[in-house]
């Protein structure tokens, strides 16, 4: 990633971390999310962790709910389960923007990976996971689900700035492609004018030229007066159709590539 793209993914993770949630159940579900987030070796998560704990303990809420145990994905709600999903993403989510790409993964414990992206479906927002290196793996790789999950969890500001990104890259990629596409055009359209102009001239000077109909000698006169001009230009400078222009050039670099212009005249 680019050093502005990491600068955006630390601004991401800045922000979800400073989301309090105003629910006691969600405080809860998010500090289970944060399980093993001091493993992660953030200031800025081991403080988020360490603020749950004694908001938990200060409010008297691990008490009202017993010791801690796993969360129950399955029967929370929906802002618990965000919460949760908030409290792992801290803990063990990454997220990547290199190439213009979005990635965002979970590296978890083995037996954790298939119920995180079971949960994570259950969600309406489907993973896939796999063993790397021992590790389980949870991964998207899709921006639009990248989006919708950030979004559902509270990334709202720099998500702003992510998708900006992302529309201003698809704007620079699509007009990269019409410059490239106009530029061949270009470079085929310069080439065709350069052999037309050169069988002109070889018409010319072995008398050829005057031997042929009006329309291509029309034609000739045209090109030459114009090299740059394209087809179209040419057929509406000349009132005829773009196929006669087209046809009588050809003709002439046809003929021009044989001895003798023994083809019929062009009507």
């Amino acid at each position: 990633m680019t050093a502005a793209d990491r600068d955006l993914v630390a601004a991401l993770r800045i922000e979800v971390a400073a989301i309090y949630p105003p629910r006691a159940c969600d405080r809860l579900a998010e500090q289970a999310g944060l399980a093993d987030a001091l493993a992660v070796r953030d200031p800025v998560i081991a403080r988020l962790s360490v603020r749950m704990e004694r908001s938990a303990q200060t409010a008297g809420e691990a008490a009202a709910a017993g010791a801690p145990g796993p969360f129950h994905f399955a029967e929370s709600p929906e802002h618990c389960r965000m919460a949760y999903l908030r409290g792992r993403f801290l803990a063990r989510g990454s997220l990547s923007l290199a190439g213009g790409r979005t990635h965002l993964e979970f590296v978890v414990d083995d037996h954790e990976a298939p119920v995180l992206a079971g949960w994570l479906t259950l969600a309406g927002l489907p993973a896939s996971w796999r063993i790397r290196r021992g590790r389980g793996v949870v991964t998207w790789k899709g921006g639009e689900t990248v989006g919708l999950f950030l979004r559902r969890i509270g990334a709202n500001a720099t998500l702003l700035e992510l998708e900006a990104r992302q529309v201003a890259r698809a704007l620079r990629g699509d007009l990269n492609r019409v410059l490239n596409a106009e530029s061949a055009n270009l470079e085929r359209s310069v080439a065709a004018a350069g052999r037309q102009l050169a069988a002109i001239d070889q018409l010319e000077a072995d008398g050829r030229l005057a031997e042929q109909s009006r329309v291509v000698r029309v034609v000739a006169e045209a090109r030459r007066a114009t090299p740059e001009a394209t087809l179209t230009e040419l057929s509406d400078r000349l009132a005829v159709h773009r196929s006669t222009v087209q046809r009588a050039l050809d003709r002439m670099e046809r003929i021009a590539r044989h001895a003798e212009g023994s083809a019929a005249p062009l009507a």
